[in-house]
């Protein structure tokens, strides 16, 4: 499916400590990290139950780069297992190399300062009322419609 760009320094703070303090764990013991670091992405995705089979993960550190790949039921969780990577602090891309059926090509929306679903439902659909399909589309990445964040990256489902 290809390469993702993300907001390094938003999202999800799975490894516990700022891009400063990995950037210096990096130097130490770049392979260790690493390895940390794809186990806890691995784990956040498979937390989400996408019902991803064969799901690995890699990251490099140095480029803050995960790479994505095992068999997905359906576009949708490959998608969403992507968002799930790249919404995590550290994580500038995801190189989403899952296998799944085809269907038709999702849009993805970049949420900046005063977005809300509502608005970004307008956007895409011209209708404010259609932000649950939005919402639904990004679940268990989004827990409550009003909770979205700057700098996160959202699934616009066709």
């Amino acid at each position: 499916m290809g390469l993702f760009s993300f907001i390094k320094n938003a999202g999800e703070k799975l490894f516990g400590k700022d891009e400063e303090e990995v950037a210096a764990a990096a130097a130490a013991n770049l392979d260790d990290l690493n390895a940390k670091a794809a186990a806890a992405i691995q784990n956040y995705i498979e937390l989400q139950n996408l019902g991803i089979s064969g799901l690995t993960v890699a990251f490099d550190a140095a480029s803050g780069k995960a790479t994505v790949a095992g068999a997905a039921p359906t576009q949708e969780a490959a998608e969403k297992a992507v968002l799930a990577a790249g919404n995590v602090t550290g994580v500038s891309e995801v190189d989403n190399q899952l296998q799944f059926p085809a269907e038709a090509e999702a849009q993805y929306h970049d949420v900046v300062s005063g977005d809300t679903l509502s608005a970004i439902a307008k956007k895409y659909y011209g209708d404010a009322n259609q932000y649950m399909k939005i919402f639904e589309a990004n679940k268990p990445m989004l827990s409550h419609p009003d909770k979205i964040y700057v700098g996160q990256k959202l699934r616009i489902p066709a």
